[in-house]
């Protein structure tokens, strides 16, 4: 007998089925024993008969919560009354004729048959195989691998190729920190892991993909951050020949194709999404992040907007120096410096010396209050590009050996191109409306970055240490 999935028990009316799963509920009435058996795709009740099979009787009587078990059994309607509509089998039960012990239990940290707002979120991410199972989360894994099959189909059939670029690339001063790698085969070279896939993705371009996709990984070292994680998922998009607006009309027709397929509960405030310039949203909402809804206690919601023409640098405080708004391979704007007749030269040299006065061809898309996605129009130019890197505080030379392979594939022809990056987590977050990324992520990490199930961050053997030609020195006696 092959097994029958709980969700499809209910068609199997007067047949024997076999059904595995673990035990969510146990409900004792003397000479009946009833328990709710969950599995992916939810709960059916069994009954235990004491009349009808003493000795299965007895075994059920030792069955404790979340023991998984095989249950076989005939398919019955529940007696009038009785029923359960909370539950999409709860027309139905199954009278156990044989019950089979597959694994016991040690009772549960906490439960699981919740929500699990209520608990510790330290707690239920030190034991977050067993916060999986609760229904709402199975729920939102579920949702969130829907919402990436949509994005693949769409591009797809729009003519995009899914490449996978490199998880162990070359670490370049170009944003964030980079997690480093040591190898263990070149003494004292490292590897970094991408931040983006910014650089192979541009490269794409230059060897004639013109429209490439990704389900990124990217993975940045930065300062602990309530509702950041070390790593996150991104839908990664880059398109040759295309102006802004081609990017922002493919991304807006996306995200409402996908409302409407997968979220049909919801309401998009306006369509088309506005685009408002930074400057006026810094001027109107003091934010470059500005919450658009009409009712901000409708959780159904959703107010989307592109923000464009946003500044080329900013000043870093901290570091006194500039750094890049997105990032420094952004296309700079140099349109009113050519409207006033200014040569590319002259354009070039006025970045250098005013680098305030420059905008960008960058661009953010923003859902209630939250950015979602940004990317930019990217710069073809290796001259401007070097005077960019120059205004962050780099030399050319410095520049050249870093980036010799980009300056060398762009010697070969490249197209004008474009893209944006969506971030997953972060949309799924707010259209399941959840408080954090943590609760569409399957194993995340804490604000701080720490796994608290793995116990990561750890220390290594010396041995890997001795392998990897790396020696750990002690600092004011730590």
């Amino acid at each position: 007998m092959k097994r029958t999935i709980n969700i499809e028990t209910s068609k199997h009316l007067g047949e024997k089925v076999k059904v595995y799963g673990w035990v969510d509920r146990i409900r004792s009435h003397g000479k009946l024993i009833f328990f709710d058996i969950r599995d992916r795709s939810g709960l059916v009740q069994v009954v235990f008969d004491s009349k009808l099979n003493p000795e299965v009787f007895r075994l059920a009587k030792e069955i404790r919560p979340e023991w998984v078990v095989e249950v076989k059994g005939e398919v019955k309607k529940r007696p009038q009354g009785m029923e359960n509509e909370k539950i999409e089998t709860g027309n139905i039960e199954i009278q156990a004729e044989f019950l089979r012990i597959l694994s016991r239990a040690k009772t549960l940290p906490f439960p699981v048959n919740t929500s699990g707002y209520e608990i510790k979120e330290e707690i239920r991410l030190k034991y977050r195989y067993l916060d999986l199972r609760r229904k709402r989360l199975i729920k939102n894994l579920k949702k969130r691998a829907e919402v990436v099959r949509f994005m693949r189909d769409f591009l797809q059939k729009r003519g995009f190729i899914e490449v996978e670029t490199p998880i162990l690339t070359k670490s370049t001063p170009e944003g964030a920190r980079d997690f480093l790698v040591p190898s263990r085969l070149y003494p004292k070279k490292f590897y970094a892991l991408p931040q983006s896939p910014q650089q192979y993705k541009q490269l794409l371009m230059v060897s004639g993909i013109e429209r490439y996709f990704q389900i990124a990984r990217c993975l940045r070292d930065e300062d602990p951050r309530a509702d950041r994680q070390p790593e996150h998922t991104q839908l990664d998009i880059e398109m040759s020949f295309v102006e802004r607006e081609d990017v922002l009309e493919l991304i807006e027709k996306l995200i409402v194709n996908l409302v409407k397929e997968m979220f049909p509960e919801k309401k998009i405030t306006e369509t088309p999404f506005p685009r408002i310039e930074y400057k006026k949203a810094i001027e109107r909402y003091q934010s470059d992040k500005p919450d658009l809804r009409k009712n901000k206690s409708d959780p159904n919601e959703l107010a989307f907007c592109f923000i464009v023409d946003f500044p080329m640098f900013e000043w870093a405080k901290k570091e006194k120096r500039w750094k890049a708004n997105h990032h420094p391979f952004t296309q700079p704007n140099f349109s009113s410096f050519e409207k006033e007749g200014k040569t590319p030269d002259e354009c070039l040299r006025e970045m250098k010396v005013h680098p305030e006065k420059i905008l960008s061809y960058q661009y953010d898309l923003v859902l209630n209050g939250e950015e979602i996605g940004g990317g930019s129009k990217r710069n073809i130019n290796t001259e401007v590009l070097l005077a960019v890197f120059e205004v962050l505080g780099h030399k050319r030379e410095e520049i050249k050996r870093n980036f010799w392979y980009y300056f060398e594939a762009f010697s070969y022809g490249v197209p004008p191109h474009a893209g944006i990056a969506l971030g997953i987590d972060r949309l799924l977050a707010l259209f399941l409306n959840e408080p954090s990324i943590r609760e569409v992520i399957a194993f995340p990490k804490t604000g701080d970055a720490r796994d608290l199930m793995m116990g990561t961050p750890t220390s290594v053997s010396e041995e890997q240490l001795k392998e990897l030609h790396i020696q750990i020195r002690e600092k004011n006696g730590n």
